[in-house]
């Protein structure tokens, strides 16, 4: 049976591409056979654009990089026209490697006459792709929206063993919460890798997206510190919402961790109020002078995941 090639897809002019070099350079310390090949962009005056890949794509299997800093629209609509690319060459089979999977807060139909645009993103990837590769999803039951498998990778061992090495102290007398219910079970996961029973859990109240009119915590946090985990941070609303509550409720430190890094209204608004505030680095983050930031890399972490699904074993054992 014929072994088929390996190729690491990217726009190098993105951070998809930066991405992209830096998980190749991983698996190519390993020498399981893996090529770089590139993407180019190029743009008409009208703002249409057509992407082209560089190298021969035919009975390749193809692990497409995303670029999660591209804006909604540019990101769906150079999806869907690079899966079709590499679909047209050929590929044996096409896997998309999404750090942060863009509308997947958008996964029911909360109101009249809106669209479940996760969905929509599904059914479109599957058009064209194999197979989805990602991180940290905001609702993991958005995984039954794909027709096609589906990873979804979780950050936490990367995190925890971060923390356990470099901040050692955070773990003394710590609280897990969570900024609402929905993500208890997210919080949950992560106190039992960490060893601690109790969590605490916030519960909001807001008139519409972004704007949180209250927050009141369930959980006992007096005299503990607290580490906040959440999936993403946008506006960060939620987040400094949380903060101030933990801190009016007796807490020692408050600490944050969130895996996606939108930061849609400035990375200092949000991180500031912190003792210290680690993120991933699915997005990144354009800001300097961060000193109570800390970017925590999943590329080691991606380029397993890529090198086990090119070789047929078991991803879930990266997270035993």
């Amino acid at each position: 049976m014929a072994v088929h090639k390996c190729s690491i897809i990217a726009n190098p002019e993105s951070y998809g591409g930066e991405y992209a070099q830096k998980i190749y350079d991983e698996l190519k310390t390993n020498g399981n056979g893996f090529e770089l090949n590139n993407v180019s962009i190029n743009k008409f005056k009208d703002g249409e654009f057509k992407p082209k890949i560089k190298l021969n794509m035919r009975k390749r299997n193809c692990y497409f990089i995303h670029d999660s800093n591209l804006n909604p629209c540019e990101w769906f609509t150079q999806l869907c026209m690079i899966n079709q690319a590499l679909k047209k060459s050929s590929a044996q089979e096409i896997i998309n490697v999404i750090p942060y999977l863009k509308f997947s807060r958008q996964d029911r139909k909360d109101e009249s006459r809106v669209p479940i645009s996760a969905k929509v993103v599904a059914d479109t990837i599957g058009l064209y792709a194999d197979r989805v590769l990602t991180i940290d999803l905001h609702n993991a039951a958005i995984d039954g929206f794909y027709s096609i498998p589906f990873d979804n990778l979780s950050s936490y061992p990367v995190v925890i063993k971060h923390i356990k090495e470099k901040h050692p102290e955070i773990i003394n007398n710590l609280v897990i919460m969570s900024t609402d219910a929905g993500g208890a079970s997210r919080a949950k996961a992560f106190a039992k890798k960490l060893g601690i029973d109790e969590i605490a859990v916030g519960y909001k109240s807001r008139e519409k997206a972004n704007e949180v009119e209250s927050l009141k915590i369930l959980g006992d946090i007096k005299d503990k510190n607290v580490l906040i985990v959440d999936d993403m941070v946008d506006t960060g609303g939620t987040l400094i919402k949380a903060c101030e509550s933990a801190r009016n409720a007796g807490a020692l430190k408050v600490y944050a961790y969130c895996t996606h890094g939108l930061f849609s209204s400035g990375v200092r608004k949000v991180t500031d109020n912190f003792d210290l505030f680690f993120v991933g680095d699915t997005v990144k983050i354009n800001e300097t002078d961060l000193p109570n930031v800390e970017v925590i890399s999943f590329i080691h972490l991606f380029a397993e995941a890529i090198k086990r699904t090119s070789e047929g074993e078991s991803l879930s054992e990266l997270f035993d």
